[in-house]
């Protein structure tokens, strides 16, 4: 079980994305990733949620030409915040969390 720090960092990391999607999470990722496993996990799921969701963000703006973009668009954003809130939850609790639908660029 990860202590109580490193558990709040890595909710930290969901947290902080809601108000800056990047530079929040990367910060605390990079400052804490060779102290913690936990951490560093959930780092690494993080910015591999991004990277997958910029690209269905960005299949979604091609498809606005057929107008279903605008429906995905939405779809894709209402989806990113509620797994982003699931993570957080799950970080707090001490459990790893895999996010649906994504890329595992960054092992």
């Amino acid at each position: 079980m990860p202590s109580q720090d490193e558990r709040l960092l890595a909710t930290l990391i969901y947290v902080t994305s809601i108000f800056t999607a990047i530079i929040g999470p990367l910060i605390i990722w990079l400052i804490k990733k060779d102290e913690s496993s936990f951490v560093d996990y959930h780092g690494k799921e993080y910015f591999n949620f991004i990277i997958s969701y910029a690209i269905y963000f960005l299949i979604s703006l091609v498809l606005m030409i057929i107008l279903i973009g605008f429906i995905l668009m939405w779809i894709v954003g209402i989806v990113a915040f509620v797994f982003t809130i699931i993570a957080a939850i799950k970080a707090y609790e001490g459990k790893e969390y895999h996010f649906p639908l994504i890329f595992r660029i960054i092992r």
